[in-house]
């Protein structure tokens, strides 16, 4: 829910803004100062410690940016959307609901509709028609008369998934505040209201007033991840000043600074980013130059940090708890600065016990002795110094039977004194109680560890404690799993084990034990004040009625805020209906409630007659009845809020027992029974090896086999089981056994497996499969060992399946898959020299005569026209050349280059085709596929050569040879040779000069004009012959294709999946043969529909290449 009030009409009577009280208050006295002119008074606030020259600067620093203050809601543009929007995502499937508007007094409606016209002036809100969700309006009174108008958003709330953006933890946003000279605490001017909604969810924001329905276009309070909206908008802000000059905790700011003369600069730095991006501040709520502050209920300053003295005055006027709810109150303030108290529970063991089952809840003469000295210690708690960054750390440890103290601290040398830093008590829960000492310290330090993350994580701990055996875990050899579990949690931390030294360390220690907290996590943080979500004691209540035979009863269950249950069974000693014994069941439950202190009331039957006629669904046709409901009318003004709501019968099973409970039971009319105990028993009273077989059955009777071993041992069937389930449980008994008391299934060879529960099969998998003796075999041949072995359970071979699938080992070392995961893609060029694929030949050996080791070789995909030079030494320079060289300037600028992702294709190559507005194009790597066209020149460029030369160190004069008899060959994609489609002919070859061909002969005997004439009809021909040959290229590929996607498996990977790489050489690996076949996991985070994927490391970073899809494997977690 939601709190707004909307001022903006009064501020010129500097009325204060009636918002959400800031964690955050100077501790030091400030002064007021005019930023404004003399028409237009504008004040802030500044620190009365600043000296006239630092008041001065601050002055001037303030007007200079004192469009960053809102002064009325006009002066708030609100946050830039491209940094912030409030988005509200809905579950699949969930329905929008409706909630009726809920009575009011005029009196009351009339002040709603003025805070709703301050809203819709503000431009917060605006009406809307028709709306999908619809929330109700709870109105809250001040204390001045007026009203303060929520919004209830439970229904949307429940349908909105959680925004898991993190808030800053309370414990390391006070510790990295503390320990600076100079401090401005401020806080964003209306709070959320500042983050626009987003356009789309606007809608679902609808809410019913007696003066209509509204939406909210600003994001308002009381939305279910609202907060995490604000803190991601005020952290990308200022990401980078973070844990800087500033910290940030939702819409509080705190600029800080270790040397007085910088926080001009901080600030300054700081009203730069909120100015660029519309955030605005409220004026009367910051204070700047300041050197100690209220922040998240403790007062940080240079000195360190202290208790918030009006926590501590709160805590010490507080009266006696009287009630359940009252005590858990007290301990929750206690709790939350627990770091400051020592021998917390020996204070308060006596407040403890009363929260404990089957205690009674009465406050004593030691629980009020108890509340006095803790009020008694808090009169003068003690200051918690910040560890000075590089020093180590001291950790004191002392475990007892029941519990665990810490104090952490530090060794100064300035001062030659140790600084406690953080208190810490724990109790232990009841089966932690049963570990051994050398166990006992090592929870103990486990959780020391997870509660002082922060600081053993930046420094080096000497662990001081008077448990020599905890020496062991970071001595010793790991023998267990639970110890090896325990190591690897301690491992990330720099602890050593040192002699105890100080006493006072270790007498504080044992005091921190002698009193831990419960074991019972409390919620130390506080509901924030500014979020101005109400939290309603909402009660449920459940009833139902019986009527029949045996007699009448009514039952019912009321459940109070906290979740506690409280049954009622009613005997009806008189004549009644089903329907008046429901009436009856219901009346008795709203009284109870009144009676047990609810105002806020849900109540639930399964009658749909009594819920309708009760809320006026339905009329009232029968007397009786009519008397009945008039009669629960008279209560319902007693409630804040009652809702009625049916529900089916059987989610009403509990009362519906008791109501039964009621008929069938008779006592004594002297007899009260004041309460029925319903527990849970997963073990027999007695265990004794020769109990009979049928107490057997209470330990299997969760096991896949249960059904089976009863009907042997007994005889019988399952309860409620049909004609159809017993016929199949005969017929599987039949090959089952029971030997002393275990199951066996007889296999077709004779021999008899054990049947084994759910609780052994991982073990035995994993044994197996890899053990001492486990080779990592399949899935299948798993099962088949399993047999062998002696074993049997239903799901016995696809659990082996999935277990090997997710094996880490069996993962890393499969084989390659060398079946394709998708369809090939065809590249194609509509036209010549539109497209080229450039690639390297080399290097050569033995060297040429004249040096050359590498041939640079281009191929355009159309005709298949080849250019290639020799070299001696190749680079980016020598290729960015070529292309000039041997493609543009003969062949014209093409559309697009292709090439692998070699260094020789970087640098001067990028800056030549950015020149010329090429495309370039590259490879995956390892991917010699996506290069076809030119991996096949090379192939038979090098078979041309190598058998024209006879001189291998001479084959740079044979390359022009080669590159002519590639160029005059017809190809097979085109069916024809790459001259004819580049210059419309054939050329003459040598062998036609020598012995005349036809055409030649031809030729000597026409006219000049003749020859250009028929030499113009072939050109004219060209882009037929052109065309055709696309058509060739097309079919050729098609054909291709149609064989390669025969042999497609689909690897079901998907974005977002883990994947495992192929490790493709060269990749140095020490284990030589050994090392495994795949490397990762690695996560997939975009595929192109060409089967490129973009990876990403577990750590966020990119891979710079694609990958293709045929070096990837699914990983299995």
């Amino acid at each position: 829910m939601q709190e707004v009030n909307f001022d903006h009409n009064e501020l010129s009577d500097n009325e204060s803004f009636d918002e959400p009280k800031s964690c955050m208050m100077p501790i030091e006295e400030s002064i007021v100062i005019n930023i404004g002119t003399d028409s237009s008074v504008k004040e802030v606030k500044i620190g009365s410690s600043l000296s006239p020259e630092e008041q001065t600067a601050f002055i001037a620093l303030l007007r200079e940016y004192v469009d960053v203050f809102a002064w009325s809601y006009a002066d708030m543009p609100g946050v830039d959307r491209n940094i912030a929007e409030h988005r509200i995502p809905l579950y699949p499937n969930s329905k929008p609901k409706q909630q009726k508007l809920r009575r009011m007094k005029p009196e009351v409606s009339l002040k709603v509709k003025e805070e709703i016209q301050k809203q819709l002036d503000a431009n917060f809100i605006k009406p809307i028609k028709h709306p999908e969700w619809l929330a109700n309006i709870v109105v809250v009174p001040k204390k001045d008369g007026r009203v303060r108008v929520c919004i209830d958003f439970r229904d949307l709330n429940a349908a909105s998934p959680k925004d898991y953006f993190p808030l800053p933890h309370i414990d390391v946003l006070v510790d990295s505040t503390a320990g600076h000279a100079m401090f401005s605490f401020m806080d964003g001017f209306s709070g959320y209201n500042q983050i626009l909604m987003a356009e789309d969810d606007i809608p679902k924001t609808s809410f019913i007033t007696p003066w209509g329905t509204f939406c909210y276009q600003a994001m308002p309070f009381g939305l279910k991840n609202a907060g995490a909206t604000y803190q991601r908008a005020a952290t990308t802000i200022l990401h980078d000043l973070i844990h800087d000059t500033v910290e940030v905790y939702v819409d509080d700011m705190i600029v800080k600074s270790h040397d007085r003369g910088e926080h001009i600069s901080a600030l300054k730095s700081f009203f730069d980013r909120i100015r660029k991006y519309n955030l605005r501040l409220n004026p009367q709520k910051c204070v700047f130059g300041v050197t100690s502050g209220k922040l998240l209920g403790f007062i940080v300053s240079k000195d360190g940090i202290k208790v918030d003295s009006d926590k501590v005055k709160a805590i010490q006027e507080l009266p006696p708890p009287r009630t359940e709810k009252e005590i858990r109150g007290f301990l929750g303030r206690i709790q939350y600065i627990s770091r400051f108290i020592s021998q917390l529970s020996t204070r308060c063991e006596p407040i403890f016990k009363l929260l404990r089952k089957n205690v009674p809840k009465k406050w004593n003469e030691e629980c009020q002795a108890s509340f006095d000295s803790m009020k008694e210690y808090l009169s003068n708690p003690p200051v918690l110094m910040i560890p000075k960054p590089g020093e180590p750390l001291i950790l004191y440890l002392t475990v007892t039977e029941t519990a665990m103290g810490a104090l952490l601290a530090q060794y100064q040398e300035g001062t030659k004194r140790e600084i406690a830093i953080y208190y810490l008590s724990k109790k232990f829960l009841d089966y932690e109680t049963r570990y051994n000492p050398l166990e006992k310290a090592c929870i103990a330090l486990i959780y020391a560890t997870k509660k002082l993350r922060h600081y053993l994580q930046a420094h080096t701990t000497f662990l001081i404690s008077r448990l020599d055996p905890i020496k062991y875990i970071f001595e010793k050899p790991i023998l267990t799993e639970r110890f090896a579990r325990w190591h690897a949690m301690l491992s990330e931390f720099d602890i050593q084990c040192v002699n105890q030294k100080s006493v006072k360390g270790r007498a504080i220690s044992e005091a921190l034990v002698d009193g831990p907290i419960s074991g019972d996590e409390f919620d130390d943080e506080f509901a924030d004040e500014h979020l101005l979500n109400i939290g309603i004691s909402r009660w449920k209540m459940y009833f139902d009625g019986a009527s029949n035979r045996r007699g009448n009863g009514a039952g019912v269950l009321l459940i109070d805020p906290y979740g506690i249950h409280i049954p009622f069974a009613v005997k009806l000693s008189f004549p009644t209906t089903n329907n008046t014994a429901e009436y009856e069941a219901c009346i008795y439950g709203v009284k109870a409630a009144l009676a047990a202190g609810a105002k806020y009331l849900t109540v639930y039957g399964d009658s749909n007659l009594i819920i309708s006629q009760t809320i006026g669904v339905w009329r009232v046709r029968d007397e009786r009845l009519q008397m009945y409901t008039e009669y629960l009318q008279q209560f319902i003004p007693y409630f804040e809020d009652i809702d009625f709501k049916h529900l089916p019968r059987e989610q009403n099973s509990f009362t519906d027992a008791l109501a039964n409970l009621a008929v069938n039971l008779t006592w004594e009319n002297n007899v009260k029974i004041r309460a029925v105990t319903i527990e849970e028993s997963d073990s027999p009273v007695v265990n004794l090896e020769h109990m009979v077989a049928a107490l057997t059955l209470q330990d299997d009777k969760d096991a896949w086999y249960a059904d089976i071993k009863k009907f042997l041992i007994t005889g019988r069937y399952p309860e409620e089981s049909h004609k159809k389930d017993q016929l199949a449980i005969r017929r599987l008994a039949a090959h089952f056994v029971i030997l002393k008391d275990r199951l066996y299934r007889k296999g077709f060879d004779g021999t008899l497996q054990l049947c084994v529960d759910e609780k052994k099969i991982q073990k035995i998998i994993g044994e197996i499969h890899g053990g001492e003796c486990g080779p990592h075999m399949n899935g299948r041949m798993l099962a088949r060992k399993i047999l062998r072995a002696g074993y049997y359970w239903t799901t016995l071979e696809s659990d082996c399946v999935h277990f090997v699938r997710t094996c880490k080992k069996c993962q890393f070392f499969a084989n390659l898959n060398h079946m394709p995961p998708t369809s090939l893609h065809n590249l194609t060029s509509p036209w010549p020299f539109s497209s080229w694929v450039i690639d390297i030949i080399g290097q050569i050996h033995p060297k040429a005569s004249n040096g050359h080791q590498y041939i640079l070789v281009a191929v355009d995909y159309f005709s298949k026209w080849i250019e290639a030079a020799s070299y001696a030494k190749l680079g980016a320079k020598q290729v960015s050349k070529f292309v000039i060289n041997n493609i543009i300037c003969r062949y014209g600028v093409p559309f697009e280059i292709i090439s692998d992702n070699g260094s020789h294709f970087e640098g001067h190559l990028k800056e030549t085709l950015e020149k010329y507005k090429v495309r370039h194009h590259q490879s995956s790597p390892y991917r010699p596929q996506t290069n076809g066209a030119v991996e096949a020149a090379n192939k038979t460029i090098r078979t041309i050569i190598a058998k024209m030369t006879e001189k291998t160190r001479e084959w740079p004069d044979k390359l022009p040879y080669a590159l002519w008899g590639y160029r005059i060959s017809i190809r097979t994609p085109t069916g024809t040779t790459p001259y004819s489609l580049v210059y419309g002919m054939e050329p003459v070859l040598p062998v036609e000069i020598e012995i005349q061909s036809l055409r030649v002969m031809n030729e000597s005997e026409v006219s000049e004009d003749q020859w250009f004439k028929v030499w113009y009809d072939e050109l004219a021909l060209a882009d037929e012959r052109r065309l055709e040959a696309l058509n060739n290229i097309q079919l050729y590929q098609r054909r291709i294709a149609r064989a390669f996607n025969k042999r497609v498996r689909d690897r079901g990977i998907r974005e977002g999946d883990l994947v495992l790489k192929e490790n493709r050489p060269p990749i140095h690996d020490p284990r030589g043969k050994f090392k495994p076949n795949w490397s990762g996991p690695f996560q997939v985070k975009h595929i192109t529909s060409a089967g490129a994927v973009k990876l990403v490391d577990l750590n966020g970073d990119e891979f710079l290449h694609f990958t293709k899809l045929d070096q990837l494997k699914k990983y299995y977690v």
